[in-house]
């Protein structure tokens, strides 16, 4: 079953698109000006974006995220993670920096 697994990963290119993908989020999230951002990083697929501890917590901006159809976990009270699948496009990451650099510049007051 890991085989297969491992296979499908290789044959459908998911681990390049995965690396590509990766790096174009990151840029992207990056490239957001916006107050509440205190550090963006992440490896591949696998993103989180700090907040500044003024911005209030990343509770509040992963349901903000929810409602613009992006679904992010907050961990340790200042930490968006985001985690897209491995088939994500150019496209749809695109669809995401917009939505997420909105949501990031969003007033919670």
């Amino acid at each position: 079953m890991a085989r297969a697994a491992l296979r499908v990963l290789v044959d459908e290119g998911m681990i390049e698109n995965a690396a590509l993908q990766g790096v174009r989020f990151l840029d992207g999230l990056r490239s957001i000006r916006a107050n509440t951002i205190r550090e963006v990083r992440g490896r591949g697929l696998m993103l989180a974006v700090e907040l500044q501890p003024e911005a209030g917590g990343a509770r509040r901006y992963c349901e903000a995220l929810q409602s613009r159809g992006i679904l992010a976990k907050d961990t340790h009270e200042h930490m968006i993670r985001i985690a897209p699948p491995l088939v994500i496009t150019s496209d749809e990451v695109d669809w995401a920096l917009e939505r997420i650099g909105a949501t990031l510049k969003q007033d919670f007051s």
